[in-house]
């Protein structure tokens, strides 16, 4: 069967390959086109959009035997074959973003509608139209009455909409392949596959990306063709409840098949997959299956390829997946593996291509098991806890995998030690990426041997010295990573001479210096360049101007203390990202209007811009605001914050519909919150703070329903606080409103805001009581364990979310653990009534600020409760009675300031509270360590030895006039009191009396006036 199978596949590339080749030589020379199908073909290319004259070869005066990617058959002349595939330069198998190569492809593309004239090409047995641009148009009808198919790839062409049943019509259909489709992620999509039971003769189906979600029959269907050798599924949204139980799988023949990206979760649904003995390619990854690897898996003894990466396995690696058939290429990587990977891992003699990222992975790798596989091509053992020297790491893999290697990624491994001259070893290596692990000290020279590397990363080191001086003679370099290290030292354009083909070169966190001559051409065109904390300055680098490709530029920190130059906005390409930011920028921001068109071109593209922390003036609406009806649909994160701008904020947001987060935060902007930020509806960011804006906050804001940080701090804003935020802005994870007008009530809508973890409106003129509903706030609730991650980040890269809080009695700055902070400051209010006790149901709560306000009552007794307390401050209140002794049980707390209030009593003893400062107690009648007053006062609280008559159970000492006083107060209240609740005619008798004597009193009032 396998010998079937393997002769199938190489007729039909046998077929394809003699096909490219007449297509080639010409080999149709002898056929004469025949006219009704040269007219077919000329409707057709009537209705197509051909941007760079691939079809200028089709004249009504030629032949059309001879025309670009038209076969005809030799002997009968008709049109068999359209070739009209658009080749991506990402097939070649060594490919790095090119953007020249990325920029032809694209204009490449065919387009516009295709005409049913082609029915007329009664003997059209092949059609490609692959990798086109066809902008969402439905796949047409009439495909399906193309009887004499037998090829038809449609696949990454942009189309759109459901898939025509018709296509079930091609009884002599072999190849379909329909994978890739999507239009502004809009997929293809099936609501039923029965048709495809009709293409019995099918050998090869491509359906990745098609939504299959709706097709409860996908198996079914599929299970009706015998002859199928190669199947993609990816991506289809096939759900484990999709697949119903079958008698039998009628799928022999299937040597390839990938399931990858779909939503199984448990290996019972796709068991059928491990009766498949003729398989040679399985993909599984991205299912989310828990399931261990099965036995079922050993009965694929042809398996050359497996990939069962990114799932959420969480066993250990059976040690006869290494042996159980001729693997070429195995990918684990990604899962949650247990235990300890076998020596046996030695034994795979034909892998060619190895993955393994086990992040939580704790046990030691068996590298020199690794180091026997001598056919290795690529290597990835990137997250693996090796915690060795990389000069041993290195010494290990200079046997037999050094002759072969092309691709070897060591990141997140724990390795320390300093480079050697081994690395000249690995004489075929295209790949090395060291990036995340402590190899420190300088580069070695023998980096630069390695003549045929493309891609080397290094970032997140401890290197030093001048980088550019080991593999700047490197010619076939296209991308560096080199930042965040130690390089020091001077880079000038001789570094640079022999690196032509550079297309990527990230450097941040280094700090070198550029001193270059201000006429220097660079050699090679850019597209992603990151200079940030470099010394570029004073003047802003003109060598920039020449790079006509460049997509993404970070010179952020940069000492640039110059105005921006204007042909800084005439770059030939429009930029994706641009990060400027943290140098001395000055001057007016520039208008739109004062650069004819050059500005807004720039914007054309941008996704992301940062001007932050400079000295930027001038108005913000001459910047942004375009001309009537113009719209910039592609910026996602908008930074101007921590410049000098003024005047009022621009009420044009309307023109930027898909800003995902604006910072305008410590300006100088005055007047009111525009109305037109109510329109941004993918706003999830949103900081206003430390500026001089006044009025209340804008009703419009609530239709802002995908906020997430909310920052109007620092500003003169008044009114209440808007209750609609409780209903409208239910993804509120930050509420920052300190040092503002605010005034009236704290909303108790505010309590349905489930994913709030930072509530900050201290400082403002707020009163009543805090909500008890408080307890509702359940993102601090529960205890943080960073499962979701240490940083915000939103619907866009290269954002992280960072806010100001006061802390422990100072201010700081949270970012990269800003996601792992719960929150709470309402202090400097007048807000009153007592403290809730609900609000010890807050136990991941790490921050709780209720000072300066008119509190009453005791401090909540189970507020050690709250055990996730780091700083507590409850001063300046008019709180009584003791320290409840549940707090010595907030064993976090390294704040704590209760000064101020009216408390009694003896402090409780525990290691925190009698660390702190005697301050965090005064203005209070309590003793006790700190304080100087030991408690041996009478009226204090001593402790009790258990043997002291006069003193109550909790130690202290009792005075008996006021227990008298108290006995004798109810003894008389209760005397007056029982026959009036006892009798009715004595309650009658002692009501009469009152009301005579109330009238009395009234008449002698009356009398006396």
């Amino acid at each position: 069967m396998a010998r079937l199978i393997f002769l199938s596949l190489a007729f039909l590339i046998l077929i394809t390959n003699v096909t490219i080749i007449s297509i080639c030589n010409g080999n149709s020379v002898h056929a004469v086109c025949i006219e009704s199908e040269k007219e077919a073909l000329l409707k057709f290319k009537q209705g197509i959009v051909d941007r760079t004259d691939r079809l200028a070869s089709w004249v009504s005066d030629g032949d059309c035997c001879r025309w670009m990617g038209i076969v005809c058959d030799n002997m009968t002349s008709h049109v068999i074959e359209l070739h009209l595939r658009n080749t991506p330069p990402w097939e070649d198998n060594h490919y790095v973003y090119d953007y020249e190569a990325q920029e032809t492809y694209e204009r490449s593309m065919l387009g516009g509608k295709i005409s049913p004239s082609l029915l007329h090409l009664k003997h059209l047995s092949y059609l490609d139209l692959s990798n086109n641009y066809f902008g969402g148009i439905h796949i047409p009808k009439f495909f399906g009455y193309l009887g004499s198919l037998r090829y038809l790839n449609l696949s990454n062409a942009h189309f759109g909409g459901e898939v025509p049943h018709h296509l079930g019509n091609l009884s002599n259909l072999k190849y379909l392949n329909l994978g890739n489709n999507y239009y502004y992620n809009r997929l293809l999509h099936v609501e039923n596959l029965h048709w495809l039971s009709s293409l019995s003769s099918l050998k090869y189906l491509d359906l990745s990306y098609v939504n299959l979600s709706q097709a409860s029959n996908w198996f079914h269907a599929l299970n009706t063709l015998p002859s199928l050798v190669e199947l993609h599924l990816s991506y289809c949204q096939l759900f484990h409840h999709h697949l119903h139980p079958i008698a039998s799988v009628n799928l022999s023949s299937l040597a390839t098949l990938s399931l990858s990206v779909n939503l199984f979760q448990n290996l019972s649904m796709i068991n059928w997959v491990f009766g498949l003995k003729n398989l040679i390619s399985l993909d599984l990854s991205e299912n989310y299956i828990k399931d261990p690897i099965p036995y079922g898996l050993q009965n694929l003894t042809l398996l050359k390829h497996l990939d069962w990466s990114y799932n959420s396995f969480n066993s250990s690696i059976p040690n006869w997946l290494y042996t159980f058939a001729p693997l070429e290429s195995l990918s684990l990587g990604s899962n949650y593996y247990q235990g300890e990977i076998s020596s046996d891992i030695g034994k795979m003699n034909f892998v060619v291509d190895l993955f393994l990222y086990f992040p939580k992975l704790k046990r030691q790798i068996p590298i020199r098991s690794i180091g026997n596989l001598c056919k290795l091509r690529s290597l990835y053992l990137s997250g693996l806890n090796f915690s060795l020297d990389i000069s041993d790491v290195l010494e290990v893999f200079s046997g037999c995998i050094s002759n072969k290697l092309e691709s070897l990624y060591l990141s997140e491994c724990q390795l320390y030690g300093q480079l050697t001259n081994q690395l000249g070893n690995f004489k075929n290596l295209r790949t090395l990426s060291l990036d995340y692990n402590s190899i420190f000290g300088s580069m070695p020279t023998s980096i630069g041997e390695l003549s045929s590397l493309e891609f080397l990363s290094l970032s997140q080191n401890k290197f030093k010295g001048n980088p550019l001086e080991s593999f700047g003679q490197l010619s076939n370099l296209k991308v560096v990573d080199i930042s965040y290290n130690f390089f020091e030292g001077l880079i000038s354009e001789i570094h640079f001479v022999n690196l032509t083909k550079l297309l990527g070169f990230y450097a941040n966190g280094n700090p070198l210096t550029l001193k270059l001559d201000p006429s220097w051409n660079p050699p090679f065109q850019i597209q992603d360049l990151e200079l940030s904390s470099w010394n570029l300055g004073p003047q802003f680098p003109h060598w920039l101007s020449s790079q006509r490709h460049l997509e993404s530029l970070d010179i952020s920190n940069s000492r640039i203390s110059s105005i921006i130059p204007s042909w800084f906005f005439d770059f030939s390409h429009p930029l994706s990202f641009l990060n400027l930011s943290h140098n001395q920028i000055h001057g007016q921001l520039p208008s739109i209007s004062s650069f004819n068109d050059s500005l807004s071109h720039i914007f054309t593209d941008l996704t992301f811009l940062d001007l932050s922390h400079n000295l930027l003036s001038g108005s913000l609406s001459n910047f942004l605001c375009l001309g009537l009806n113009q719209t910039m649909d592609q910026m996602y994160v908008l930074n101007l914050g921590n410049n000098v701008l003024s005047r009022e904020l621009p009420n044009c947001w309307s023109q930027w519909p898909n800003l995902v987060v604006i910072i305008l935060d410590n300006n100088r902007f005055t007047g009111e919150i525009p109305s037109t930020m109510g329109t941004l509806q993918s706003l999830e960011s949103l900081h206003l703070h430390s500026n001089n804006l006044f009025g209340e906050i804008p009703v419009s804001i609530r239709y802002c329903k995908a906020l997430k940080t909310l920052d109007f701090g620092e500003n003169e804003l008044v009114g209440n606080i808007p209750s609609w935020m409780g209903h409208n802005l239910l993804d509120l994870t930050i509420l920052r409103l300190r040092s503002n007008k605010f005034s009236g009530h704290i909303p108790r809508e505010l309590c349905a805001l489930n994913f709030l973890q930072v509530l900050d409106i201290a400082h403002n003129r707020l009163s009543g009581s805090l909500p008890s509903c408080i307890s509702n706030l359940s993102a601090m609730v529960y205890s943080v364990n960073g499962s979701y991650g240490n940083y915000i980040q939103y619907n866009t890269s290269n954002f992280i979310e960072d806010v100001f809080l006061v802390m422990k009695g100072q201010f700081y700055e949270y970012d990269r653990t800003l996601n792992l902070v719960r929150f709470l400051d309402l202090s400097d209010n007048s807000l009153s009534g007592d403290i809730p006790w609900e609000i010890t149901m807050l136990q991941g709560l790490q921050s709780l600020n209720l000072s300066h306000n008119l509190f009453t009552k005791r401090i909540p007794p189970n507020i050690g409760d709250m055990s996730s307390l780091e700083s507590l401050d409850l001063s300046v209140n008019k709180l009584f009675g003791s320290i409840p002794e549940s707090m010595s049980r907030l064993s976090f707390l390294s704040y704590l300031n209760l000064s101020n209030n009216q408390l009694i009593g003896k402090i409780p003893l525990s290691t925190q509270l009698q660390s702190f400062d005697a301050s965090c107690y005064t203005g209070n009648e309590l003793c006790g360590l700190p304080l100087k007053d030991n408690c041996s006062e009478v009226n204090h609280v001593v402790p009790s030895t258990g043997n002291n008559r006069g003193k109550d159970m909790n130690g202290a000492k009792v005075n008996w006039l006021f227990v008298s006083m108290a006995l004798g107060f109810i003894w008389g209240f209760w005397s007056v009191l029982s026959p009036l609740v006892i009798s009715r005619q004595w309650r009658y008798a002692y009501y009469r009396y009152v009301d005579e004597v109330w009238w009395k009193v009234n008449d002698y009032k009356s009398s006396f006036f």
